[in-house]
Order: C-alpha cells, then structure tokens, then sequence
C-alpha cells in the first residue's frame, strides 16, 4: 500500500511539473489502450466463434456456386471485416492525437514563460525554467503514449488483416 502511495505521489509531481495538458494526454492514453485491449480480446476471444459460424453457415448452403451465394458470401466476409475494423480508425487517431496534445501543453508552457518573463523580467531564471519544464514534459509524455500505442495498434490492424484473408481462405468458392 505504502508503494501504491509513492507511486501516486510520484505521478502527482510529473502533472504538477508538466501541467494540466497531461491530463488529456492521460485520458487519450487510456481511452487508447482500453480500445486497443477491447480490439485484442474481439480478435482472440469472440472472432473465432464468429468466423466458426460463418464456416458453418456456408458448409450448410446447398448452393455454393450460383451468383447469388458468391454474393451472400461476400455481404459475410464484408460484415466480418467490418467488425474485425471496428474502432482501429478510432485507435489511429487517438495515436496520432497524443503528440500534438503533448504540443499544446509546449504551447502553454511557453506562454507561462513568457509571462513569467513580461512580468518578473528576464532575471529570474529558476521561474524561467520551470516553465520550461512546464513545456517540454507534455511533448514527451504525448511521444511517450503515441510510440505505446503505435506499435500494438500496427499489430492488430496486420492481425485483423490476416483474420479476414483466413475467413476468406475457409469459405471456397467452388
């Protein structure tokens, strides 16, 4: 408990030190891992039931070969692979969002040292560079949480893929 403490304390001084904008960054970062764990637990857990069912429903068609069976075929995989999609978009964007949330916090970081700088003047040099700390800390924290996301995201979409391309494989088209 005591560690839990620590840790949170610790947490609280790097908000305090990069300032409110972390917080967003935090909120995307959660909102992004949540989706992309959502994501992981549909391609692992429910899509091999779902694409078992389509196997199945195809297998008891008397009709495989006729244009209107391809096309029911395809009206299949298209509702899979658009259910194997769902939200990726969703996760990109919120990869992509994180560095420049992280550059509205440099944004607002450099507005306090600027006006640290109009109104104590150019002097005092510890206000100065918290403020810079201020600006910078949000830029690393947005990189931090996009370079998190982006490399599981790019795993599931190349997963979510391959997904389609064996539901595709599993449904012959005689």
């Amino acid at each position: 408990m005591l560690y839990l403490i620590g840790l949170w304390e610790s947490v609280r001084e790097f908000i305090a030190t990069g300032g409110d904008v972390l917080y967003f960054v935090a909120a995307a970062l959660f909102l992004m891992w949540a989706l992309m764990i959502e994501r992981y637990w549909y391609l692992t857990a429910v899509f091999p039931k779902v694409k078992s069912k389509i196997i199945a429903d195809w297998d008891a068609r008397k009709d495989t070969t006729s244009w209107y069976a391809h096309r029911i075929r395809d009206a299949w995989i298209s509702q899979a692979s658009d259910a194997l999609n769902a939200r990726l978009l969703i996760i990109r964007t919120l990869v992509a969002m994180c560095p420049l949330i992280g550059l509205l916090g440099t944004v607002t970081g450099m507005i306090n040292v600027f006006e640290t700088m109009a109104t104590q003047g150019t002097s005092n040099a510890r206000l100065m560079a918290s403020g810079i700390s201020m600006a910078t800390i949000p830029t690393m924290a947005g990189m931090v949480a996009a370079l998190s996301g982006l490399f599981v995201s790019s795993r599931l979409e190349a997963k979510a893929k391959m997904a389609k391309e064996g539901l595709v494989d599993s449904l012959p088209h005689h």
